[in-house]
């Protein structure tokens, strides 16, 4: 077998910024060797509402639909779709202050990017 290095985040929603409370949502894998970038996400809609009663849950979905897109490319992820793999995954998990952000980048080995992702959904989001 042959492992590669790969590069994930957690894709996180982030209700109350004042509470400090987090739940995760998504997973971003980047793997340079297999030239993949995937993401998968998955929302718990009653934790969040937990969390934040008003949260806003349709645009948290917009949200997590722009970061697939992204992730996908072609025509629907506008000017990021003409970028590499690379490119489109640093600007994904670049800090920002929105109620969907990305956790710290970590690093990784792995024979499938694929697996990697529905494993890390699995281990850290469901």
């Amino acid at each position: 077998m042959s492992h590669t290095v790969f590069e994930y985040a957690v894709i996180r929603v982030i209700p109350r910024p004042e509470r400090g409370e987090a739940m995760n949502v998504g997973v971003v894998v980047y793997c340079r060797n297999k030239d993949f970038l995937g993401c998968r996400t998955h929302v718990d809609e009653d934790r969040l509402r937990a969390l934040d009663p008003s949260l806003d849950l349709a645009g948290v979905r917009s949200a997590l639909h722009a970061v697939e897109c992204v992730c996908r490319g072609g025509e629907v992820a506008g000017q990021a779709a003409a970028e590499p793999p690379g490119s489109r995954f640093r600007w994904l998990t670049a800090p920002r202050s929105t109620v969907v952000q990305p956790g710290p980048v970590h690093a990784g080995l792995t024979d499938d990017p694929a697996a990697e992702l529905e494993r890390l959904l699995h281990l850290l989001v469901r």
